[in-house]
């Protein structure tokens, strides 16, 4: 059974860092993809970034691009994200998310790509 859990959140003044880490358990990365999600209260989930656990391609959303990173340790079974100049509207809570197979780069931030996810932590950045 694929199990994700999450760690790293906090609260961090604008302009601060986070890294978030992701552990799985049971989930093969040989041919699979995981991604990193957020929801603010009253949102829709958003998809922020993706990586192809392979090949290490990445895919990010546009208001992250430059300031976020994904990135993978298979040895520790860990997907991180590193985020940088954080802003309030980062406010959310994360979730890590994984399936097998494969999709495009834009399903990487679809919520319906995945069958897995953790429980989330929360990340707050105040003015």
């Amino acid at each position: 059974q694929v199990q994700l859990k999450e760690s790293g959140g906090g609260t961090v003044q604008a302009g601060g860092s986070l890294r978030l880490s992701c552990v799985v358990s049971g989930y093969t990365n040989s041919s699979g993809y995981m991604g990193w999600f957020r929801q603010a209260p009253g949102e829709e989930r958003e998809g922020v970034a993706g990586i192809f656990t392979a090949a290490g391609a990445t895919y990010y959303t546009d208001s992250v691009k430059g300031r976020f990173t994904i990135s993978q340790d298979n040895a520790k079974s860990t997907v991180y994200l590193q985020m940088n100049s954080l802003k309030p509207e980062d406010t959310a809570m994360y979730y890590c998310a994984a399936d097998h197979g494969w999709v495009s780069f834009p399903q990487l931030l679809k919520s319906r790509s995945y069958g897995f996810w953790g429980q989330g932590t929360q990340v707050t950045v105040s003015s």
